[in-house]
């Protein structure tokens, strides 16, 4: 037999010795390649961003080949596509949209890839938020990267709107518009920030330079480094897992990275990046030149920002615009400083603290590696959707003319309805969410006692009636009573032993309020003896083989 190796063999190994000797790759692929992944559906979404965000470098590079940053005025060819734009005095940044969308190969596509790309990626980073919030994948010790993800989500929303900008058509100038109107909506700070932003009054000329800059170097490059820091502390911290038989917050059960994960993973990049070019190809999107450059005199009806800023125009449509009051000669822009920063910035505030605030709560110092079942924590998920809600209802206010148009509906009662909602539809999300995370609480406590409903109701010689209940299967228990019985912190006696007013009784009645609020109302989980009684209960009622038992006659179902 030879024992020769092949040339290419040689150089794998001689590659391999030479980063493993400088860099210590063997150390480095033994660490990663047997780090453990579980494997589930939801944690794709996290992926789903990290791969639009690598198709948005790769299509956003040669984008950048193409576009001219420039507000200098310019008439766009007579002799060049699209007819409606010839002749048109319009910016070069718009007019480089226009060359780059008719006139180079495969510039179209790119655009259109790019902007669904864009769409997708924070979609998924909306979902991925969603997924870690309702199940406390926040919780110990993941609240800095919480953090890192909350960040990623406002980087993302910069970079959305620094790009949609670029063009500077009709609609994006509108958009600068309304961004100039709520810098300057700002007390005492406003007209500064607007001036530097613009360089002077609006437009200026300097704007989509800046905007440019911003969106390929500034915005990308934090991106890039929280997403660095998002992974790494994924890997130090390891994957979080859902509840099951043989998971435990001391281990991961799941497939190792090289070669399954790996496998898995690149296989869904073509996936993503294959969906991406389809809808780039087939679904046509920003066309600017149906808009034409920007004007400030003429704003559309129907015209809306891409989907993840259309909360804030919707909380700008919903704000009445009496409130604005003229103090000392300063005008206070009531009407805009409130549903453009105060409003978001209260729903995102929220957004950042939950976790500090339920761990808080909670005084759970604990580490939390397995995940919670939504249903397990009724006012954690209430919170969440009612956050949800009210981004929606905000998104939908935003459409509030397409919504007349399209249903031949007053415009006004349809504002008026959504002002209303604003303050009850959060709300009422809550109470609804609570009660049925309860509900289902209560239908699984059931499940774990006594087994499935099989509809079958048998009678024996002696005139008893039972219901027979076919038992749960282990990997079924496991995951109904794997869970943690959160009861509320007590605050303790306001005095101690001497008579003497306990200090830091406030902060604890505090913190002993806020428990209350999370887990006064809740459903004890099952305790082993509950378990074990419910156990011997059945093995008494069993039908099947019981020589203690009479004769059992079929009765009909009740």
């Amino acid at each position: 037999m030879s024992t020769q190796t092949s040339p290419a063999a040689r150089g794998a190994a001689a590659t391999g010795d030479f980063f493993d000797t400088r860099v210590g790759g063997a150390k480095i692929v033994k660490e990663f390649a047997r780090k453990v992944f579980p494997d589930h559906w939801s944690f794709l979404l996290g992926e789903i961003a990290l791969y639009s965000f690598i198709v948005l470098i790769l299509t956003g590079t040669f984008l950048t080949m193409f576009f001219v940053p420039s507000m200098t005025e310019v008439h766009y060819p007579e002799d060049a596509l699209p007819v409606t734009m010839q002749g048109v005095e319009m910016s070069e940044a718009f007019a480089s949209t226009l060359d780059l969308s008719f006139h180079v190969r495969g510039g179209l596509l790119m655009r259109q890839i790019h902007h669904w790309a864009a769409l997708l990626f924070m979609a998924s980073i909306v979902t991925h938020m969603m997924r870690v919030f309702f199940t406390g994948a926040f919780r110990k010790p993941r609240e800095l990267n919480w953090l890192v993800g909350f960040t990623l989500m406002i980087m993302g929303l910069l970079a959305g709107f620094t790009g949609y900008s670029l063009p500077d058509d009709v609609l994006s100038g509108n958009g600068l518009r309304i961004a100039d109107g709520v810098a300057k909506s700002i007390p005492v700070l406003g007209s500064y920030i607007s001036f530097g932003l613009f360089g002077g009054e609006f437009p200026g000329t300097v704007i989509i330079p800046r905007l440019f800059t911003a969106h390929i170097l500034l915005v990308p490059g934090i991106i890039l480094a929280l997403v660095a820091v998002h992974l790494m502390l994924v890997v130090v911290h390891k994957h979080t897992q859902y509840p099951g038989p043989g998971r435990t917050n001391r281990n991961v059960v799941g497939y190792p990275l090289f070669p399954v994960y790996m496998a898995k993973a690149g296989g869904f990049f073509f996936i993503v990046f294959g969906a991406l070019a389809l809808m780039g190809a087939f679904l046509s999107i920003n066309p600017v030149w149906n808009y034409g450059p920007y004007d400030p005199s003429p704003v559309s009806a129907g015209a809306q920002p891409d989907w993840y800023m259309l909360f804030l125009e919707g909380s700008l449509r919903l704000m009445p615009g009496q409130t604005e009051y003229v103090i000392g000669g300063y005008t206070l822009s009531l009407n805009v400083l409130i549903p453009a920063v105060i409003v978001p910035g209260i729903l995102f505030t929220a957004l950042a603290v939950y976790p500090f605030l339920e761990a808080w709560a909670t005084g759970d110092k604990r580490e939390h590696h397995l995940l919670d079942r939504p249903r397990n924590v009724p006012v954690r998920t209430g919170v969440g959707v009612a956050i949800l809600t009210e981004f929606i209802i905000l998104a939908l206010a935003g459409s509030n003319d397409l919504i007349a148009t399209h249903f031949d509906l007053s415009i006004n009662s349809i504002t008026w309805v959504f002002r209303v909602l604003f303050f009850v539809g959060p709300w009422l999300a809550f109470v609804v969410t609570k009660r049925l995370c309860l509900a289902l609480q209560r239908r699984d406590r059931e499940l774990v006692l006594h087994g499935h409903e099989t509809g079958r109701v048998v009678r024996f010689a002696s005139g008893e009636y039972i219901e027979v209940h076919q038992p749960l299967t282990d990997a079924e228990r496991w995951i109904l009573v794997q869970q943690d019985d959160r009861a509320p912190i007590e605050a303790g006696p306001e005095t101690n032993a001497r008579g003497v007013r306990r200090p830091g009784y406030k902060k604890d009645k505090r913190r002993a309020a806020v428990s209350r609020f999370f887990f006064a109302d809740r459903i004890a989980p099952v305790t082993p003896a509950e378990l074990a009684a419910a156990h011997d209960h059945h093995g008494n009622d069993e039908i099947d083989g019981a020589p203690a038992r009479e004769e059992i006659a079929s009765g009909s179902q009740h």
